[in-house]
C-alpha cells in the first residue's frame, strides 16, 4: 500500500518501469490484504471511486465504462449468436454488467478466484458490483483453471477480465491458459483476454498475442483509451475457433437508439472497427509472430 502518500495514490510498478500514474485521494474507503493480494478502494477527488489491486488501478467510476463494453463487446458482436458466455475474473462486476446487456446473451458463467473482491465491489463500487446481481449470471468462487478444464466445449464466448500478469493473474498469461480456453468453447467459439498496453509492454503483448495466434484458427489485436491505465491505453487479443471470423468487421450492429437503450457509452460499430487500427511499431510487431510460423499469414488476413 505504499502507493500512497500525501493525499495522493500513485501507481509504481516495474511493468511500466518510469511511468507512473497519480491519483489525488480524498478517502480510503477500504483496505485489506486477501489470501491473494491487496486490495484497496479510494474516493478520489475527480476520478470517483477507484479499485487497486497489488498496487495497480484495476478501475475508476470516470472510464471504467470504456474497458467493460470492449472486452465485452468486441467478442460478442464478433460471434454469430453468443448465448452461453463465461467470464474468468472481473470480480468488479464490470463485464457481467456488460455482457448481460446483450439481447443474444441467455446465460453467464463467471468464476473469480477472490471472494474478497466480490464482497467489496458490492458494497463500495456498485456501479460495477450491481453485473454481479443480474439473474442471467451464475457465479462461482474458485480457480478458472480448473473450472474450465472440467467444463469442456461449453460456452460460445470466453471473457478473461484479469489484472495485469503479477500475482494470481500470471498464469492467464500463459499457453496452457489458452489452450484451457480453446477447448472449454463450442466448435466456433471466441476469446477475449485483457493483453497489457504496446506503448509499455509490447513485449507482453507480442507474447500474449503468440499464445493465441498459436491456439486459434484466426487471431486479432484491438486497443481501447482508458484514460486512468498505464499510457491510457489498453489492449486486447481475441482468438476464434472459425477461420471464417473476421474480428475487425461486428456482425451485430446496434442503431444509435439501441445503443443509447443499453447505455452504451463507448462501443459502437465504427469503434468496434477502429480498435483494430494498430500503429505501425505494434502492428510490425506483431506481423513479425505471424511471419515467423510455417503458414506466414499476415495478421491483417488472419
Amino acid at each position: 500500500m505504499n502507493g500512497l502518500k500525501e493525499g495522493w495514490f500513485s501507481e509504481l510498478n516495474s511493468l511500466w518501469p518510469g511511468i507512473s500514474l497519480s491519483l489525488e485521494v480524498n478517502e480510503v474507503l477500504h483496505s485489506e490484504k486477501s489470501e491473494y493480494q491487496d486490495i484497496l478502494v479510494l474516493q478520489t477527488k475527480a476520478h470517483g471511486r477507484a479499485l487497486i489491486l497489488d498496487g495497480i488501478i484495476q478501475c475508476t467510476e470516470s472510464d471504467e465504462f470504456a474497458y467493460q463494453e470492449m472486452i465485452s463487446f468486441l467478442p460478442l458482436c464478433s460471434h454469430p449468436s453468443p448465448k452461453k458466455v463465461l467470464i474468468v475474473g472481473g470480480g468488479d462486476g464490470g463485464v457481467a454488467r456488460e455482457v448481460a446487456k446483450h439481447p443474444d446473451v441467455e446465460s453467464i458463467v463467471q468464476v473469480e478466484i477472490d471472494s474478497h473482491v466480490l464482497e467489496v465491489s458490492k458494497k463500495y463500487l456498485p456501479f460495477m458490483g450491481v453485473g454481479l446481481n443480474n439473474p442471467k449470471l451464475t457465479l462461482h468462487v474458485g480457480d478458472g483453471f480448473r473450472f474450465m478444464a472440467q467444463h469442456r466445449q461449453e460456452f460460445d464466448v470466453i471473457i478473461t477480465d484479469s489484472s495485469d500478469p503479477v500475482g494470481p493473474a500470471v498464469c492467464l498469461f500463459e499457453q496452457s491458459y489458452f489452450e484451457l480456453m480453446r477447448d472449454a468453447l463450442k466448435p466456433g467459439g471466441i476469446i477475449c483476454s485483457q493483453a497489457g498496453t504496446v506503448w509499455a509492454n509490447l513485449d507482453i503483448v507480442a507474447q500474449t498475442f503468440q499464445h493465441c495466434y498459436h491456439t486459434f484458427r484466426k487471431t486479432s489485436f484491438a486497443c481501447a483509451s482508458v484514460p486512468t491505465y498505464p499510457t491510457g491505453q489498453i489492449g486486447f487479443v481475441l482468438g476464434s475457433l472459425s477461420p471464417e471470423t473476421n474480428f475487425k468487421e461486428p456482425l451485430r450492429i446496434f442503431t444509435e437508439t439501441e445503443l443509447d437503450s443499453l447505455k452504451m457509452r463507448y462501443y459502437s460499430a465504427d469503434v468496434h472497427r477502429a480498435s483494430f487500427a494498430l500503429p505501425r511499431f505494434a502492428k510490425k510487431a506483431l506481423d513479425e509472430i505471424v511471419s515467423n510460423t510455417s503458414d506466414e499469414i499476415n495478421t491483417s488476413d488472419r
